[in-house]
């Protein structure tokens, strides 16, 4: 990748998870103790953070992720697909054993479930983070992470990323209760409808119930809440006031 200016710092970091996603596709979801036929099976890179640096290095931003990956047959998996986005792994450490898997069922309306196994995912640690931000602030002004990473760093890597003056942004997924001081350390909250609903205790079905959740996220401390809505758009929640940005059609 081109080496960045000493003064630009326009990179976007994301510390967060990455797996091997498994996925069946079958005209239904088998009942509990069934077996059925399928249609379909996929295996490609995933991991609510290897999402996000993908999203990223396509496009356009010069991205780095941190997180760690398994010795497995799924390493290449992981690496490939990353560097084909065009993401720098300088930080993402290799560990033994296994890498992060995700277990997804998907129905012929779409509808899915999933198990996610953090196996490498676990590895990470404070002091992987600590290096790796502190080596990537001169050039860096946003960091990305979500709630796929131990539950006990959420708070390390928000406040470290507020220290080196980053752009803090969560996406609380998989929805998760949160200490107090964690959301005065985000500068911007990402939640979708089902989680801004189990986090603010506030039933999101619309654009009216999105700002009121929003409203719950800033009296704790976040600059900002993007509640998205699938087909209705997505909700922006600032302390100047709420507006609805529509969807793009797919």
């Amino acid at each position: 990748m081109t080496p960045a200016h000493p003064e630009d710092r326009t990179g976007v970091v994301i510390v967060g998870s990455v797996t091997a996603d498994v996925t069946t596709f079958s005209g239904r979801l088998p009942a509990r103790g069934e077996t059925i036929l399928g249609d379909e099976f996929t295996l490609m890179l995933g991991g609510k953070g290897a999402n996000q640096a993908v999203a990223a290095g396509r496009s356009g931003a010069r991205t780095s992720f941190v997180g760690c990956v398994g010795d497995d047959l799924f390493h290449d998996l992981v690496v490939d697909g990353l560097t084909a986005a065009g993401v720098d792994l300088a930080h993402l450490r290799t560990v033994p054993g296994p890498t992060g898997v995700a277990h997804i069922r998907v129905d012929s309306s779409a509808q899915n479930d999933i198990v996610m196994v953090p196996l490498a995912n676990a590895a990470l640690s404070a002091a992987q983070i600590d290096e790796a931000l502190a080596a990537l602030a001169p050039t860096t002004s946003v960091l990305l992470t979500q709630l796929e990473t131990p539950s006990a760093l959420t708070a390390h890597i928000t406040a470290r990323g507020r220290e080196h003056g980053m752009t803090v942004i969560l996406d609380p997924a998989p929805a998760a209760e949160l200490d107090a001081e964690i959301w005065r350390s985000i500068d911007i909250v990402t939640p979708n409808e089902t989680e801004a609903t189990l986090i603010s205790g506030i039933e999101v079905t619309d654009a009216a119930s999105a700002e009121q959740a929003g409203r719950w996220f800033l009296a704790r401390g976040v600059g900002a809440a993007v509640i998205t809505l699938a087909g209705q758009g997505s909700c922006v929640v600032t302390a100047e006031g709420a507006s609805v940005v529509p969807p793009f059609p797919v």
